[in-house]
């Protein structure tokens, strides 16, 4: 993002021309494991706590049942009593029971709620912001914006006057973004197990959000499209920023919500924020972290020692080797073992070699002659 501090304003129905400078907010460092953390934590905040029916007759409790006690070689769980029904000296109250109360109930005061440091919330905030500059992140959590011009996108602020969600849809179509509204309306469907029996039985993928700065009828007009979420730039909310903890949210932010960035969390060079006391945007702990690049760097090799190599480094160790297998060990341990297989050699060449052949005479071959003539006959 460094690269290119200016954004340009996009004009719906017009060329645009218009640029300004990128906030210093877009430079943050992306800590997704500080994003995630927030994010489970915020998620929670809003939870009811429930519990199981408490009381005199609590649920699993709802009956006189009593022990049989011992000597009819059935368990000890307590049983129904009564009798002429299916439901007499059935077990009762304990958990591995039909009908019995749960393993440890649960109590309404649960830990529902967690509490967040102000600071890690705005970390979180800044690197989802500087996330959602980077269309690869975009596009990796799922986001249609091949034909949208540029990101960050920044609209004039015409935008926040729109009133008619028919005006709204034909902006959208201008920037390139309608495209991603309707992956958002395709993907409506039913939610699977038992969540659509309490009050949340569709599911949808989330569409871009919209951010501005003032609402001129804005959000009425854009708060019946499917998957469009609206926020005020004053009221940032991470839940919106990074839906699931996800990173790379396709946000929309109108030009005076996009100029106001910088009084809020802080400007270039370490400027402090205006609207936050003593806040400045997070820098990350290393400027270059190609940590290959600067380990092998002149100015670090120039002071780094070379390489110590240790007297027991396993580099140093002669390696046994087998005399009984390795020729040339055995001769260094014994130049005598050479003269030995050598005869050796030679010996086995003269009892096994190959005797001169004897030539038959003429008498032998007749009186072979002979002999077949005979067998044949």
């Amino acid at each position: 993002m460094a690269a290119r501090p200016l954004v340009t304003v996009q004009t719906p129905g017009a060329d645009s021309s218009k640029q300004i400078a990128l906030p210093a907010v877009f430079l943050a460092p992306i800590r997704s494991d500080i994003v995630h953390h927030v994010h489970r934590d915020m998620n929670k905040n809003k939870r009811q706590p429930y519990a199981v029916k408490q009381g005199f007759l609590q649920a699993g409790h709802n009956t006189a049942a009593e022990s049989w006690g011992t000597g009819r070689a059935v368990a000890r769980i307590p049983r129904v009593p009564g009798g002429g029904t299916s439901r007499a000296g059935q077990g009762a109250f304990g958990n591995m029971c039909r009908g019995g109360r749960m393993f440890n109930p649960t109590k309404t005061w649960r830990k529902w709620h967690r509490k967040i440091n102000v600071n890690q919330r705005r970390y979180a905030v800044c690197s989802a912001l500087a996330a959602s500059a980077l269309p690869s992140l975009v596009m990796a959590r799922g986001h249609r914006i091949s034909q949208v011009a540029e990101c960050p996108l920044v609209v004039d602020n015409s935008v926040e006057g729109t009133d008619k969600t028919s005006k709204a849809l034909k902006i959208l179509a201008q920037l390139g973004a309608s495209e991603d509204v309707d992956k958002s309306k395709a993907s409506r469907q039913i939610r699977c197990g038992v969540g659509k029996m309490r009050n949340r039985r569709f599911v949808q993928r989330r569409g871009p959000l919209i951010v501005y700065n003032e609402d001129k009828g804005l959000s009425k007009a854009f708060r019946g499209l499917a998957g469009v979420e609206l926020c005020n730039v004053s009221r940032l909310n991470l839940l919106q920023l990074a839906p699931g903890g996800h990173l790379g949210r396709f946000v929309i932010f109108t030009e005076d919500a996009f100029k106001k960035l910088d009084s809020l969390y802080g400007g270039a060079n370490g400027a402090l924020s205006t609207e936050k006391k003593g806040y400045r945007v997070p820098r990350a702990m290393m400027t270059n972290s190609d940590l290959p690049r600067v380990i092998n760097s002149d100015e670090v090799q120039a002071k780094v020692r070379p390489t110590k190599v240790s007297a027991t480094a396993a580099t140093l160790k002669r390696i046994k080797k087998n005399p009984l297998k390795n020729l040339g060990t055995l001769y260094k341990l014994n130049p005598y073992a050479k003269k030995v297989k050598f005869e050796g050699r030679m010996a086995s060449a003269k009892k096994g070699g190959k005797k001169a052949k004897v030539k038959r005479t003429t008498a032998q071959r007749q009186a072979g002659k002979k002999f077949f003539k005979a067998m044949s006959e």
